[in-house]
């Protein structure tokens, strides 16, 4: 008997955005590729044709999209950020790193919405795991490829 996948972790606005994204690529996206596909194929000869091969492989991209984005909203398990002082997902941390006192702040997110450049740090990250479920003020070590450092978790808030 095969094992069901486990639920993925997912904030409510990341499970939105999943839903957005959905729908802009079924209402929008998909129609117009189908177009350029279909003004493609008219022009004659598909073997000799680069924008009908153009076309195609944009939209396998995009249906390879729309099959990740579903399989992401069958997993989802939605988490509401707990009302406590512990970072948890959903919560937004403030961490200190101790070797040059240098401050971040980012969101603790579910593994699919993981991007460090707007600010979402993903709980099954080394240091997402060390800081879920801490409170502020305390340090942790975290081992990375390039060697263990601390930080200190300095402030926690919900969103």
């Amino acid at each position: 008997m095969a094992q069901d996948p486990e639920l993925t972790p997912i904030t409510r606005a990341g499970y939105e955005h999943v839903v957005a994204e959905i729908n802009d690529l079924k209402l929008n996206k998909r129609p117009g590729l189908l177009k350029q596909l279909s003004a493609a194929a008219a022009l004659g000869d598909r073997s000799e044709n680069s924008e009908y091969t153009s076309a195609k492989h944009d939209l396998r991209q995009m249906e390879g999209r729309l099959r990740y984005l579903d399989k992401i909203m069958t997993y989802a398990d939605i988490i509401e950020p707990a009302e406590n002082d512990l970072a948890s997902i959903g919560k937004t941390v403030t961490i200190q790193f101790m070797d040059d006192e240098s401050t971040e702040t980012y969101q603790l997110v579910g593994p699919t919405e993981a991007d460090l450049e707007h600010g979402k740090l993903t709980i099954a990250s080394p240091i997402g795991r060390k800081l879920n479920g801490q409170p502020a003020g305390t340090i942790v070590s975290v081992d990375a490829p390039n060697g263990a450092y601390q930080v200190k978790l300095t402030n926690v808030t919900l969103p």
